[in-house]
């Protein structure tokens, strides 16, 4: 095997007989293999040539710049030539190791998007990642890219070492991983492909490589590119959106305002208006945090009667809005706040502020009645999921963890240990709506539950998009800038206050899109009943054409349609939301072809960008290097976002 690993992946074997030599020393390993009695060794032998044979790059044979060996692995593999690789299957997956850290990058295709996050889930980080590549795959319906998901596993963090100690670790570990992927991922150099040293490449040229941020990785996006730039890599500062020289999600509040167009759209379908009149609501989350924080800072009209995170539990049974709203306010401009360092004389009669690892905690008459129970005393735990369990209008996740699940999954079906002591199923919650601001908060089947039992949401993969659409615009626009300063055409310093300048309209085509993707599902999800036929139709074609697994989405079996048909149910505004994203899909990937070659098409391109940007460089826009890509998107999110009945028609 070791052999057969240096025919296919070494640069200094025989190219022009290596293949030959490979494919006869292959034949000769299944032969052996064939020879071994027990059954697990025959399995485990065949997926270690499978991953072999999978392999399409590794940066095994580079050298560092003293001539020796580098201090870890990465290699690249197709994931569908692996015959028990767990589904979702991505396109293309680096694994990078070493003995500090081992790391992981999925991708959906070769033009593909998403944050890399600092794990901490030692057993199965990597089933978290893939779940998250999973979610990403539907979250960027919207952009150009599919969904792509990466994590990293820092394995020398000694027991009881400071944040600062451990954060030094993991930077450490995370330059090790962006070197890792970079190591095997060709370039552009003056618009021509060029693949990595001492690498053999067994697959086509693949050059679009891009990182964001993540859990853990919010401050790193700088360093990504420092070594992108070092490694004069052609994206540059492009490789990892909003670093110094590019968009400030918190800064921006783009995530929250993003969510809070679902939001607003459930409150709307109530004739409730959130911006005027006042409305409760329970949260996971603390202001310190970009989602949550600038969540509850988007009206003044919240009454927050609970929240928690890792440390608190906050309680707060009849809250005055205006003068809460300025608490948070002032929470959220404080650096690493947390809710111990709210105002005790702000928050109403019966309420307080709990730590979250004492033994008990005293409710007071007041928490009592908000809260819905009788229990005067009551673990942390328990306290949690009755503030789950909360009579509000609203419950805003901003916050890390996967908090609902369906009653049909157990715990471990969720893959969330940490939480397993306080989540609910989604048949408890008693909320009217609920906005996903962070990633995992429900599992699919909970939303769904959720919608059955008459509450509403849709997907964090809908909700908390502007994220994602923000940092694919910002990457959108720096490709154009730095082919315009390779010609000459832009100056450093000039490119650097562009981008600033056009912050709020990057923040407005952002908007638009995820207000115009909240539209369509609510308008779809209103005649559901009526167009019951029609999205069945839809699905059934999505998956005859394998497109669309059924079983991985959690799609509605016939049978299940035709029982909620007689209760006047069809389809779930989740559900609705994953179909919307697929046909969002398979759009792209049909328009890109004539994007190629239609000149008329190029108006599209206008649509996508701010229009300063358009104004000024309409005709370098028609050389964008992701021109056909960009015009399919546009296209297939205005054909579904701007007329939902068309998804219906599209069988």
């Amino acid at each position: 095997m070791c052999e057969l690993f240096e025919l296919r992946c070494s640069p200094h074997a025989n190219r022009a007989t290596a293949p030959a030599l490979a494919a006869k020393l292959c034949a000769d390993i299944f032969e052996k293999i064939d020879a071994v009695e027990n059954l697990n060794d025959d399995r485990i032998l065949r997926r270690y040539v499978e991953m072999i044979l999978a392999t399409r790059r590794t940066n095994y044979y580079q050298t560092d710049a003293r001539g020796g060996f580098k201090d870890y692995i990465a290699i690249k593999f197709q994931p569908d030539l692996i015959t028990e690789m767990p589904l979702p299957k991505p396109a293309h997956e680096i694994f990078v190791y070493s003995r500090r850290f081992e790391g992981v990058h999925l991708r959906g295709g070769k033009i593909a998007r998403g944050g890399l996050r600092w794990s901490d889930r030692t057993e199965d980080y990597r089933v978290e990642v893939l779940g998250l590549m999973k979610a990403q795959q539907v979250k960027n319906s919207v952009i150009v890219p599919v969904g792509a998901k990466g994590g990293f596993l820092p394995k020398k963090i000694p027991p009881g070492a400071t944040q600062e100690e451990a954060r030094a670790e993991a930077i450490i570990c995370y330059r090790t991983f962006i070197q890792g992927l970079l190591d095997v991922t060709d370039n552009l150099i003056k618009g021509k492909v060029v693949p990595p040293v001492e690498v053999v490449c067994h697959d086509d040229a693949d050059y679009y490589l891009v990182v964001a941020a993540d859990k853990g990785t919010a401050t790193f996006s700088d360093i990504a590119n420092e070594i992108a730039i070092a490694n004069r890599f052609w994206l540059g500062d492009a490789f990892a959106s909003g670093g110094s020289v590019g968009y400030d999600h918190k800064a921006m509040a783009i995530t929250a305002k993003g969510a809070w167009q679902s939001v607003q759209q459930h409150f709307r379908n109530i004739g409730h208006n959130i911006q005027e009149q006042d409305f409760t609501v329970v949260g996971v989350g603390d202001m310190s945090g970009d989602v949550f924080g600038n969540g509850m800072l988007l009206t003044e009209h919240i009454k927050l009667v609970a929240a928690f995170n890792h440390l608190h539990i906050f309680i707060d049974p009849d809250p005055d809005p205006r003068q809460s709203f300025g608490e948070r306010q002032r929470l959220f401009d404080l650096p690493r706040s947390s809710w111990a360092d709210y105002n005790r004389e702000l928050i109403s009669n019966g309420g307080g502020v709990f730590r979250r690892d004492a033994k008990a905690i005293d409710l007071s008459p007041q928490a009592q009645r908000q809260l819905n129970t009788k229990v005067k005393r009551m673990t942390p735990t328990a306290l949690i999921s009755l503030i789950l369990r909360a009579k509000v209008d609203l419950l805003w996740n901003g916050g890390i963890g996967t908090y609902v699940k369906s009653r049909m999954e157990s715990n471990q079906d969720v893959g969330d240990k940490a939480n397993d002591g306080i989540r609910i199923n989604g048949n408890e919650l008693r909320c009217r709506f609920v906005g996903e601001g962070g990633n995992l908060g429900m599992t699919q089947l909970g939303r769904i539950e959720f919608n059955l039992a008459g509450g509403v949401c849709f997907t964090d993969s809908i909700d908390n998009a502007g994220g994602v659409n923000c940092s694919d615009t910002e990457v959108n626009i720096k490709i154009l800038l730095n082919q315009l300063v390779e010609k000459g055409k832009l100056r450093g310093g000039a490119r650097k206050r562009l981008l600033a300048d056009m912050t709020d309209a990057v923040s407005d085509l952002v908007l638009r899109s995820n207000y115009q993707q909240a539209q369509a599902i609510n308008l779809m999800y209103e005649q559901a009943v009526r167009r019951h036929y029609e999205y069945s139709r839809v699905m059934r074609q999505l998956i005859a054409d394998g497109h669309l697994n059924p079983s991985l989405e959690y799609m509605p079996t016939e049978d299940e349609l035709s029982e909620r048909l007689t209760r006047n149910q069809s389809f779930t505004a989740p559900e609705l939301a994953v179909l919307t994203s697929y046909v969002k899909g398979v759009l792209k990937g049909e328009l890109e072809d004539c994007s190629k070659t239609e000149p008329y098409l190029q108006n599209e391109m206008a649509r996508a960008f701010p229009d300063r940007l358009v104004r000024k460089y309409g005709k370098e826009l028609a050389e964008h290097r992701l021109r056909p890509q960009i015009i399919a998107t546009q296209i297939a999110n205005n054909l579904v976002g701007s007329s939902p009945d068309r998804v219906g028609r599209l069988s």
